[in-house]
């Protein structure tokens, strides 16, 4: 299975990222710049997410802007060919606003660790699929 095709359709999110419980994109088909990305999230707290694709490159890049429960930013993930496999970094550059930016700092070794560890369970997906 390709990992670009795999992690630009929408609806496979909840199988590796345990806070997300449904995630849909519109238009439906092939992710392109422009789609947006609605989503239901279970943690920390329940929410509606909605994200934008505003960058879309040759299956190596996916870039995705919006809000994400009460944080608000840009979330990118690269693929890069290495040697037996594919190298997936994401970054995430995140905005609190009112009381929740004092917070956020925090939080944010939390949100480091969760990461990792759906990057880890997106990582066992794609090998065994």
């Amino acid at each position: 299975m390709e990992v670009f095709d795999f992690l630009t359709t929408p609806e496979n999110i909840p199988t590796w990222n345990h806070a997300i419980a449904e995630s849909r994109g519109e238009p439906t088909g092939p992710m392109r710049v422009g789609t947006r990305v609605e989503q239901r999230r279970t943690q920390p707290r329940p929410a509606r997410e909605q994200l934008e694709v505003v960058e879309l490159a040759d299956a190596r890049l996916l870039v995705l802007e919006g809000d994400l429960g009460p944080l608000h930013g840009t979330i990118s993930y690269r693929l890069e060919a290495v040697p037996g496999g594919t190298r997936l970094t994401n970054d995430a550059d995140l905005d609190a606003s009112g009381p929740l930016r004092f917070l956020a700092p925090l939080a944010e070794s939390r949100v480091r660790a969760s990461v990792a560890e759906n990057l880890e369970v997106l990582k066992r997906t794609l090998e065994a699929a």
